[in-house]
């Protein structure tokens, strides 16, 4: 049961790990005169904006035997700049205006998280601190919504399989929409020729070796009825590490040792091979995802047609501009008229505002499509050490450039807990 497990919900924060110790940059600044402030502020606003540096505030006041005194920062220290005084030519001329005197400090590149880290933050130069107001993050979950997200990552466990070739451990994703609670697409990798899980060797091969290697077989007397029941006892994620050698993310190349042209080459069934060296859990279940959309919404299919018969009128146009730019303009209209009569308007775009459930943290090509897919939130159980996109090894929702961010979080999982997950397939469907 969930009480006895103790899961716990890690926001992964969407800003990069803050320490003042090595997250500052070099500013110069300059002492100014009070009654100036107004006009120096403004001019340099103009002159050198503090675009990535919106948190930090301009002007420092301090207070010295009574008597106020101001610094401005003046701009962007050059870090490859031998000469501490050294001054960019274009603002050159303001100082020597104002007669300043430029000097190097540090202020904190990024915005403090926390009260505390602000405090730190205010000692070498005054910023700004903004509380999170983010609505996905732990401290607004609901009991029901913790529920939920324990249910919905103990599926995903479960659908991990010992089912490929030498009996190696499967990532596996689950898409959820948080409204209705429904699973919209679930998937395992499909980057390994697939073995049948009836075989025996499928199923129990890895913890038969991991039990033959830890646990000599005459330790047990009792083997004539028991052995799988102690094989499963004896089973444990730290012994058998080398059946993840099989979980796409934590091992993206793994697929090369495979050996083509053989009983286990690639297939190709109903127009989709059976596996494929990108075949990532994540992916698959976007894509099971997409094909549910399209039967629920076949008016896709019709609106495809029209795309292509519009490229073959515009395309006998060409030479006419003016009479093309006529046309798109009926046809635009035409099109979003006929979009409010039909449900196709009730669509879902792509993944917009769905959660996902992965077991291990994903590698940068899934984290990247689970950006476009405009997914809301990412839940994972395992950190991926080698690759991992979402905070183990790069922090993909820390990028500014990305036009979309989703929340991330780590379900930290008892190790007891993910191999009884595991090894009890057979469960999938009950409640937590």
């Amino acid at each position: 049961m969930l009480e006895a497990m103790k899961w716990e919900i890690i926001h992964i924060h969407n800003e990069p790990d803050s320490s003042l110790e090595v997250h500052t940059v070099e500013v110069l600044v300059s002492n100014i005169e009070p009654k100036l402030a107004n006009s120096i502020v403004r001019q340099l606003n103009q002159l050198c904006p503090l675009d990535n540096l919106r948190h930090v505030k301009r002007v420092q006041r301090r207070t010295s035997q009574g008597k106020v005194e101001l610094s401005v920062i003046l701009c962007l220290a050059d870090e490859h700049e031998k000469d501490t005084e050294a001054v960019p030519i274009g603002i050159q001329p303001f100082i020597r205006a104002y007669n300043l005197c430029p000097i190097r400090t540090k202020v904190a590149k990024y915005p403090a998280r926390s009260k505390e880290e602000w405090e730190e933050q205010c000692k070498i130069w005054p910023t700004s601190f903004h509380p999170s107001t983010n609505c996905d993050g732990v401290a607004t979950l609901s009991d029901e919504d913790m529920k939920m997200i324990f249910h919905y990552m103990k599926v995903a466990i479960q659908q991990t399989k010992l089912c490929y070739s030498g009996a190696k451990v499967l990532n596996a994703a689950v898409i959820v929409d948080p409204v209705s609670r429904k699973v919209i697409a679930s998937a395992n990798d499909q980057t390994h020729p697939l073995l049948t899980t009836s075989e025996p060797s499928a199923r129990y091969g890895c913890i038969d070796r991991c039990v033959a290697t830890t646990v000599p077989p005459e330790s047990h007397p009792n083997t004539a009825g028991s052995n799988q029941d102690t094989t499963l006892q004896k089973f444990s994620l730290r012994r058998c590490s080398d059946i993840f050698a099989g979980v796409s993310c934590l091992n993206p190349w793994d697929w090369a040792a495979q050996e083509l042209g053989k009983q286990n080459s690639l297939v190709k069934r109903e127009n989709k091979f059976t596996w494929h060296p990108l075949r990532h859990a994540a992916l698959v279940a976007i894509e099971n995802a997409a094909e549910r959309d399209r039967k629920l919404f076949p008016n896709s299919d019709v609106s495809e047609s029209k795309s292509e018969a519009l490229d073959v009128l515009l395309h006998t146009t060409d030479k006419c501009p003016s009479k093309r730019q006529k046309i798109e303009e009926q046809i635009i209209d035409k099109e979003v008229s006929d979009n409010l009569k039909h449900t196709e308007i009730m669509r879902p775009y792509l993944c917009t505002g769905f959660d996902i459930y992965l077991v291990w943290e994903p590698c940068p090509m899934c984290a990247m499509a689970l950006v476009h897919q405009r997914i809301r939130r990412i839940f994972y159980a395992l950190p991926n050490p080698n690759i991992g996109a979402l905070g183990s090894v790069y922090k993909l929702q820390a990028e500014k450039s990305l036009n979309h961010h989703y929340s991330v979080f780590r379900i930290s999982v008892p190790e007891q807990d993910i191999e009884e997950l595991i090894l009890n397939t057979s469960d999938n469907t009950s409640q937590c």
